[in-house]
């Protein structure tokens, strides 16, 4: 369907660069994942190799968390110290008192910070 200058649309470069940023988007995504497949029968999982990717991937979690606790931003720094690291210690406490439950451990720790945040508003 022509435009009010007359020109097709779908004749525009504009047009399909949206389509060409999804489809190399899923090549990289899927060359990967392909790779991966092809690999996987050969990978031992209990190798060395697999124990260090494991260790760098709880490391990078653990400094993620941490920068949320010590140097938040956005809404969260707006939470006092005090009450993040009140309600980072009761997640991990409960989540080993509910038998490892990763939803009671992290729900617990979102509803002790929000019971915290919302005390130390309304009793300041």
């Amino acid at each position: 369907m022509p435009s009010a200058d007359g020109a097709n649309p779908v004749s525009e470069p504009a047009f399909w660069w949206p389509f060409a940023v999804m489809i190399a988007g899923a090549a990289a995504t899927y060359v990967w994942r392909a790779l991966g497949v092809a690999l996987s029968g050969r990978i031992d999982p209990g190798g060395p190799v697999f124990e260090w990717v494991a260790c760098i991937a709880y490391a990078l979690l653990t400094a993620l968390i941490g920068r949320m606790i010590l140097l938040p931003t956005g809404p969260m720094a707006e939470t006092a110290l005090v009450d993040r690291g009140g309600a980072a210690i009761a997640a991990f406490v409960i989540f080993f008192l509910a038998r490892r439950n990763l939803l009671v451990g992290v729900g617990s720790g979102i509803g002790v910070l929000m019971l915290l945040t919302w005390a130390r508003q309304a009793f300041a």
